[in-house]
């Protein structure tokens, strides 16, 4: 936070915090106390934000400085929102009414709240939903802004990554993540051996169905003629989940089931999902032609040549050759057609119905899609594991943040000192 080392005129900001005191007795009229760029505040808006951080204060039990300091950190605050909103007009940022309505929605939900509650509560509060969501929309025009001017400039390195997952905390961060499931048929010490092996019996047999595939969760709801106990152990890394079952959890895939015995019983362990173990992919290599109707070429003028297309790649012309001539997809033409390996999702709904369905090196059918007439062929079929490289992702999006942070303090400095503040 930048503090009040700004300020040269001490006199209208101790003016202002006199006039906020529960003792003042005179209300002084509205006034401009400082001009930024082609903006300038009043002292109501100073007033009146300063209120609003008491009262949240307040009701947060959170202590607060003096009025003098509050009033000048407010200040400081309002010129640096108000530089960063000139900004945002310059750049053209605008904030539709649609994304600010999901947004007071999600302000609604994580107060547990529906959009019509949180209307009422902030009306009984004495506040204005209107006020609060074009706040909100100035806060996410900010953000914006920031976000543009500093996490361009942020680069991170291979190496960075590299040294940072050898660290004890990168390792941890990358740490496996398991959501478990259990459940548990109790042994005591009083059981007889008939006893006992009877509930492993019964244990084994629920065992066996889960493996035969019924759900986890239906298996183990039986009550007859034993019960099981446990229930989700939620996400956890391995070195938090309990030591009985750290064994078994490495060597189970999602979906999979296992037996563990333990001083209290026979256990039920499911490993309902994980995270950083393996992400496999099902990529397709794949290579096309694109036909677009135009002015010249109708619809059915165009599938038509698509298909004269195919007829003579089948004929023995070269599919490479054909696409560089005829495609209409520049980004691939010159390579052929070839759209390298692809991912499930990456291509529009049509282009990865036919190419799921379609044999390898074997062309399909004429195909249509929003942009056009396609043939395609898909010359190979692999499933990757992107496991690692999520890792990756993963450390280099937290240094990205960490370095968001400290760029975000330094560009924020650069801003004030470069913009005109003349303080009344």
């Amino acid at each position: 936070m930048l503090h009040g080392k700004f300020f040269h005129h001490a006199t209208a900001v101790l003016a202002l915090a006199a006039a906020l005191s529960t003792n003042a007795q005179v209300v002084p009229l509205d006034s401009v106390v400082a001009i930024v760029d082609e903006d300038i505040i009043l002292s109501s808006e100073v007033r009146d934000r300063v209120q609003q951080i008491k009262t949240s204060a307040t009701q947060r039990g959170m202590q607060l400085p003096d009025d003098d300091t509050l009033v000048q950190e407010t200040l400081d605050r309002l010129i640096l929102e108000s530089i960063q909103l000139q900004l945002a007009d310059r750049y053209g940022i605008r904030i539709p009414d649609a994304q600010l309505d999901q947004s007071m929605a999600r302000v609604a939900a994580q107060n547990r709240l529906t959009l019509e509650q949180f209307r009422d509560a902030l009306t009984q509060n004495g506040q204005s939903y209107l006020q609060m969501r074009e706040a909100l929309r100035d806060e996410l025009a900010i953000q914006r802004v920031q976000q543009g001017s500093v996490m361009r400039d942020i680069s991170i390195t291979e190496r960075e990554i590299d040294n940072f997952m050898a660290t004890e905390e990168g390792e941890a961060m990358v740490e496996p993540e398991y959501r478990v499931e259990q459940a548990l048929v109790s042994v005591s010490r009083s059981d007889s051996d008939a006893e006992r092996a009877a509930k492993e019996d019964f244990v084994d047999g629920v065992l066996a169905n889960i493996l035969a595939g019924a759900a986890f969760a239906e298996a183990v709801s039986v009550i007859e003629p034993y019960e099981f106990r446990g229930g989700d152990l939620g996400w956890r890394k391995l070195s938090d989940i309990p030591s009985m079952f750290a064994e078994i959890v490495p060597n189970l895939k999602p979906g999979q089931t296992g037996k563990v015995q333990s001083s209290s019983g026979l256990h039920l362990v499911h490993l309902a999902e994980a995270r950083g173990i393996e992400r496999l992919v099902e990529q397709t290599n794949v290579r096309h032609i694109l036909v677009k109707p135009n002015e010249v070429l109708d619809d059915d003028a165009a599938r038509e040549f698509i298909a004269s297309l195919k007829q003579r790649i089948e004929g023995g012309e070269d599919f490479g050759e054909l696409a560089k001539e005829h495609s209409d997809d520049i980004g691939s033409a010159q390579e052929g057609g070839e759209l390298g390996w692809t991912n499930p999702g990456q291509m529009v709904a049509e282009f990865e119905s036919a190419m799921a369905g379609a044999d390898i090196n074997v062309l399909t059918d004429p195909i249509r899609s929003e942009f056009g007439w396609h043939i395609l062929e898909v010359t190979d079929r692999r499933t990757e594991n992107f496991a690692e490289q999520v890792r990756r992702n993963q450390v280099a999006n937290f240094l990205r943040e960490s370095k968001y942070e400290e760029e975000l303090e330094n560009w924020l400095r650069e801003i004030r000192e470069e913009a005109f503040v003349d303080i009344k």
